[in-house]
């Protein structure tokens, strides 16, 4: 049995993801953005260790978040699935921080979890297909200066979340870090012609968080049934350096130093 936080845990995969822990029999927490949300999950998951509420537009909620979910002890996984989209924005949304939402809620909060709780033995970042069309740019990372385009700004979130995941997997060796594309599943975001259901994209969230076959047990993968895959300009070790410093910096927190054994296997990013 496992302990395993899965966060954006009330509808859609992340809800799939965790009902197939628990059916597996794991100690699973869940999140909601807020008590209303909450709610629904504890309604909806009787068995769940427990249900951790904070909104991840606020950088002081995600704080507060981080803090009450040390009361869960150390996570074995933790599994970054929360996200929004707004792909059809006509503009940039400032949060209560003045951060872009997308960014703030895609990119920010999973880092500032990760630098925030005590370190896993494996992070799951859920990425999308559509981070091929990401375009990165360090010194506008919230498009304060370049077009607005809901679009792109969606995808380019999920870029950095792969990148993200190999950058934590270079920081931490003792931890297996991967991000992994769920493909075009039917929920709010993907409609009802998406070929793939949320129960089967929830299964290869659940085998990166808990599977033992050698496949999964690597970090710095980017896991996906597309043919893309990230150029190696964009996992340019001295890049995702410069993304963390730049969380850390936003964030006012910085990515701890791996404090863990090493990992089954080294980082790749291959």
């Amino acid at each position: 049995m496992r302990n395993i936080l899965v966060t954006g845990s009330v509808d859609g995969i992340g809800m799939r993801t965790a009902a197939q822990l628990l059916a597996e029999g794991h100690r699973v927490v869940l999140h909601a953005r807020n008590e209303e949300r909450a709610a629904i999950a504890k309604a909806a998951f009787p068995a769940a260790a427990g249900i951790a509420v904070g909104d991840l537009r606020s950088l002081d909620e995600t704080k507060a978040l981080a803090g009450s979910l040390a009361a869960f002890g150390r996570f074995d996984t933790i599994v970054h699935n929360a996200g929004i989209a707004r792909l059809d924005s006509p503009e940039r949304e400032l949060t209560g921080d003045g951060l872009e939402s997308t960014f703030q809620v895609n990119v920010l909060a999973p880092y500032l979890l990760t630098a925030l709780l005590a370190q896993p033995e494996r992070l799951v970042f859920v990425s999308s297909a559509m981070a091929a069309d990401g375009v990165v740019d360090l010194a506008d990372l919230q498009y304060d200066s370049r077009p607005w385009n809901g679009t792109e700004v969606y995808s380019t979130s999920k870029l950095l979340d792969l990148m993200l995941a190999v950058a934590v997997a270079r920081r931490w060796p003792g931890t297996l870090s991967n991000a992994v594309d769920p493909g075009w599943v039917r929920t709010k975001m993907g409609g009802d012609m998406a070929p793939t259901s949320p129960g089967d994209a929830a299964r290869a969230q659940v085998r990166l968080a808990t599977g033992t076959d050698p496949d999964v047990l690597v970090s710095g993968h980017y896991f996906s049934e597309r043919d893309w895959r990230p150029s190696e300009a964009s996992l340019d070790p001295a890049l995702l350096d410069d993304l963390l410093a730049h969380c850390g910096n936003l964030t006012g927190v910085q990515l701890p130093e791996d404090s863990s054994s090493p990992a089954t296997t080294t980082p790749s990013t291959r």
